[in-house]
């Protein structure tokens, strides 16, 4: 008997294994992409990503001015770390710039009405907004960044997905009726990621759309001006007093002292003959910085066209 039970587990775990594995690899405009045997599939991360896609906000999270603790990246796990309430004991305020230059740079999800609120609700906290969608609809990144997750979520979300920004953010897009994009894929502000849905703990169609700094939530109203489709403010001070249960970050945000950062990025267009070498010194940079701003290693091959950010 006993024989016959652990053949049975060695069969499932057999099948398990085998349930998903890489078929092949094709390659496209935004990256090699692997498809596997339950067709589902996904951009090849590079294997020197470490997930961070804002270099300068990350330097600033250390113990003698705010927190400290590791940003993963993992396209199996709806939050990358347990320690976010470390941020409550922040020591200082750090200055993220919501949006470049460029008014281009953010995009509305969904263009509909509010039908829940960040905060408490029903006896519980509801991390997110809630906007009325009919299943469907088109549901578009916020901001540019990378895709850290793009799958059910058995936790209440259904249909989720992830984005993790270059402003410091990540966004949530939730009870989707179908995923439009994949994990790692680079996706811009306004690029479509979804179809509005039903799926998971919801009770009628709607987008549950947060907003996340290191896995902890911040009322998305405080960021983005929903009646007009656009932010608030370029500017959004992080302090410990934005991540108490209901905070809003305009009750607390004056007479704090806020550190000068300098906004602006540039980017430039791969052309033929263009070396990472080449480009740091046209740009008076570095290669290493050119990798770490975009996610890549010195060996990547340069495709003409692809915008790289050097600074």
């Amino acid at each position: 008997m006993l024989r016959f039970f652990i053949l049975l587990l060695l069969l499932s775990f057999s099948f398990k294994s085998f349930a998903q594995f890489p078929l092949d690899t094709i390659s496209s405009e935004k990256g090699d992409i692997v498809i596997f045997s339950d067709n589902k599939w996904k951009y090849v991360v590079d294997d020197d990503f470490d997930g961070i896609l804002n270099e300068y906000v990350n330097s600033l999270l250390n113990p003698d001015t705010l927190v400290v603790f590791p940003r993963d990246w993992d396209n199996n796990v709806c939050y990358s770390n347990d320690q976010t309430h470390l941020l409550s004991s922040m020591k200082d305020t750090l200055w993220i710039c919501v949006n470049d230059e460029n008014d281009d740079e953010f995009c509305i999800p969904f263009d509909g009405n509010i039908t829940s609120r960040y905060g408490y609700r029903k006896g519980r906290y509801h991390q997110g907004i809630d906007i009325d969608v009919e299943v469907g609809d088109t549901i578009r990144a916020a901001w540019s960044g990378k895709v850290r997750y793009s799958r059910y979520n058995h936790g209440g979300f259904g249909n989720l997905v992830i984005i993790r920004h270059y402003n410091g953010l990540e966004s949530y897009y939730a009870h989707l009726d179908q995923l439009l994009c994949a994990p790692n894929q680079e996706v811009k502000a306004g690029d479509v990621i979804g179809l509005g849905g039903n799926t998971g703990h919801s009770y009628g169609s709607h987008l549950h759309f947060e907003v996340r700094f290191y896995d902890a939530p911040i009322n998305p109203e405080e960021i983005i001006d929903f009646k007009n489709a656009t932010y608030k403010d370029q500017n959004l001070l992080v302090h410990r007093h934005l991540f108490a249960p209901g905070a809003k970050a305009s009750e607390f945000g004056a007479g704090l002292t806020v550190p000068h950062i300098n906004s602006s990025r540039k980017y430039y267009k791969v052309r033929p003959g263009d070396t990472l070498s080449s480009i740091a010194r046209k740009n008076s940079t570095t290669v290493s910085r050119i990798c770490r701003l975009n996610g890549i290693r010195t060996t990547t091959i340069l495709k003409i066209g692809r915008s790289l950010r050097v600074r």
